[in-house]
Order: structure tokens, then sequence, then C-alpha cells
């Protein structure tokens, strides 16, 4: 009998590995970025049904001359893909990832992640450092996963690394503010065959204190990453979700057509009574 894959583990895959990496920073350049952005584009669009997205006013009224962060939680290999997506096709920007284990899919460099090794805190320091340096380019936006491992989807209650505060700390020391905006992503059957992508921005946070209590500041992102994705899931579980804006859906299947066509039929009543 096969066994089981353990889908979750506690422990970073870098250290599972127990192997040591060199850091590797984003190696971008306007080539791959757009062969990246084509291929995770149409990578969603076999798969799903629609990408829908709220809130993004969020992110559009910032301070343009203010370094951005985004954070979101991670359950599963789809989410760097959307986030790649929400750079590029949303924000319109150029993405930064922190990819654990990026020597293994070396061409996401091209695209715009970079490495960090959890087994060595050098070279995640180091990581942590690179992520403070980009930000000072405002072509870019750095996405971040907090928890800093893979849990499953909705779980509670989110549990962060000090990783995000020491960069937004260490960003507003070298640059004077950051903005961060947390992000909620749903992967989610509504009346379609095929699953939708939902992805709700949630408030801007502007820090402009270089001196926060790290630990403090790292609680107060969890609670509003919470509510944004506590937020979110209640609209779906109500079917509100007209407000969503539509990044990409796809024409029904033929079926599908049939299904629609036939609800819009008043059939006549054969009963005799």
């Amino acid at each position: 009998m096969a066994t089981e894959e353990k889908l979750y583990s506690d422990i970073p895959p870098t250290k599972l590995r127990n192997k040591e990496e060199k850091f590797k920073p984003a190696k971008t350049n306007r080539f791959w970025l757009t062969v990246a952005s084509l291929f995770f584009f149409n990578m969603l669009q076999n798969r799903f049904y629609a990408f829908r997205y709220k809130g993004a006013e969020s992110y559009f009224e910032r301070d343009k001359e203010v370094p951005t962060i985004i954070f979101a939680p991670h359950c599963n290999w789809w989410d760097g893909i959307v986030l790649y997506n929400i750079a590029h096709r949303i924000c319109r920007k150029e993405i930064r990832l922190m990819v654990e284990e990026l020597n293994r899919f070396p061409l996401l460099r091209r695209g715009g992640a970079y490495s960090v090794n959890k087994k060595s805190a050098q070279t995640a320091m180091q990581a942590l450092k690179y992520s403070v340096d980009v930000l000072g380019d405002l072509r870019n936006i750095l996405f971040i996963f907090p928890q800093g491992i893979i849990r499953p989807p909705h779980y509670r209650p989110y549990k962060f690394q000090t990783g995000l505060s020491y960069i937004a700390q260490n960003a507003v020391k070298k640059y004077g503010k950051v903005n961060l905006i947390p992000v909620s992503i749903e992967y989610c059957f509504l009346r379609d065959n095929r699953p939708e992508v939902l992805v709700d921005f949630g408030e801007r946070i502007v820090l402009d204190n270089p001196k926060v209590d790290r630990k403090e500041f790292t609680e107060y992102l969890e609670n509003k990453l919470t509510e944004t994705s506590d937020r979110q899931f209640a609209n779906i579980s109500q079917g509100n979700i007209d407000d969503y804006k539509i990044l990409f859906k796809q024409h029904l299947k033929w079926y599908r057509r049939i299904e629609q066509r036939l609800k819009r039929i008043d059939l006549p009543d054969v009963s005799g009574v």
C-alpha cells in the first residue's frame, strides 16, 4: 500500500533537506518578465473559471512615493502564481517574492523571485536585508508569506515569523515610510464546474515609526490579515460577490450554455390538471 504523503510540516523545507544553499537574488529582464507574465496568466486561465478581486483601492490610493509590501497567507502551490498576476496585471509592478526552495526552480529568478535558506541564519538574514533593498526601487512590490511555511486553508490563528516586521522596520529607517497591505486569497467553487480565485485587498497600513516594538507589530499585522480573511470568508459564504472586479472570466462550456438556455424555457403544463 502506498504511503500517504505528509501534506504539512512545521519544519521549513530547507531545514528538512539539510543542504547548504547560497543566496540568489532576483534576475529579471524585459524578455523573461513578458514570458513569465503570459505563462502564469495562461496557467490560471487553464485551471480556473474566473479571477475576481476587490479592495484594490487600498493599493491604488497609496502614497506612490512610499515603498509597498503586500502580505498574504500561504496554503497551496497556486499562491505564488496568483501573487505574480496581482503584481503584473492589477498593480502593474514587478514582483519581488522570497522563495525558500528557489534552487530547485532557478528560472523563477527571471520572474522576480529570490532565495531564502532557513537552515542558515546568515543566509536567511541576507534574504531579509535584500528585501529591504529591493523596496527602494518603486518599480517593485515586495510580496511576503509571513507565516514562513505552508499551512492548511483557513488555518487559524495566523502566526507570523518576525521577518515581515524586520523588513518593514528597516524599510522605515531607510526610506522614511512603508505601506503594508494584507491580501486574502480564496479558491472556491461557486456556480461553475471549475473553481475560482477570489482576492481581497485589506486596509492599508502605513508605518512611519522605526522604533515600533517588533513583537507587538507582528501581532498587529496578524490581526489585520485575520480580519481581511475572515471578512472575505463571511462574504463568500453569503454569496456576496457582486462587488468583485473581474481580471478574467471564461466563456461557458457548451453544456453549461445549454443548461442556461433550458432555464429560460417555460415548459408547458402537460399534467392534465
